[in-house]
């Protein structure tokens, strides 16, 4: 049962009007709430820096690309608009396999391919103070601040993360230079699908997600 205090969001729409402009908006809609001056600092955003131009870059690769392009296509295509030629690769040194495909891709269609392994460096967990029984699972840490660090020293232009741990990513994206796009998300379970584990939420995962919940009956 849902709680009173929650707070409804756009999760909870079902109408989507905000796209489709043809339906209702529900009393919570986040659009006919919206203050006047969110919507003008947004908008004033997008004239900052390379921002428009990364938009426009966006939106255009999902339009020509649209049920057609690969994601490796589409970082490519988008590369090439906002005028990235030098690729970063931050990758996990369990997907260097899908790392070194991606970089021959690069290479074999004008790009340069740079990649900094999560464990550059080589530092042990514990100096940093991260629990010793973490280096059950392997002694050395991940080092996504380095990775951005070098990634940045290298100037590259555009930076791509193949399967960085949760956490990891986020201090990556905060340290990174060079706009960052995810190639791969990590989930060791799922085989590298995460949204499996979404499509199977209410079948094979409904006990392991949902136990100990109360659900309304529809």
């Amino acid at each position: 049962m849902e709680k009173e205090h929650e707070t409804h969001t756009c999760v909870d729409c079902g109408t989507q009007n905000c796209k489709y402009k043809d339906r209702t908006y529900p009393d919570f809609c986040p659009t006919t709430n919206l203050k006047e001056e969110d919507r003008q600092w947004a908008l004033e955003r997008y004239e900052e820096g390379d921002n428009r131009r990364i938009m426009i870059a966006s939106a255009e690769v999902e339009y020509e690309g649209y049920c057609q392009w690969t994601r490796v296509q589409e970082i490519m295509e988008f590369a090439r608009k906002i005028g990235a030629r030098r690729i970063g690769i931050a990758n996990c040194i369990g997907l260097i396999n899908e790392a070194r495909i991606f970089a021959r891709i690069l290479r074999a269609n004008g790009f340069e391919a740079y990649s900094v392994i999560c464990k550059v460096a080589g530092q042990a967990k514990s100096s940093v103070g991260i629990p010793a029984k973490c280096e059950e699972i392997g002694a050395a840490m991940c080092n996504p601040i380095l990775q951005a660090r070098l990634l940045n020293e290298a100037k590259t232009e555009l930076n791509v993360v193949i399967g960085l741990c949760v956490g990891h990513d986020s201090l990556f994206y905060k340290y990174s230079d060079a706009y960052v796009t995810t190639l791969v998300t990590k989930d060791r379970v799922t085989g590298n699908n995460p949204v499996a584990a979404l499509y199977t939420a209410q079948s094979y995962y409904r006990k392991k997600f949902f136990e100990g919940k109360k659900e309304s009956k529809e």
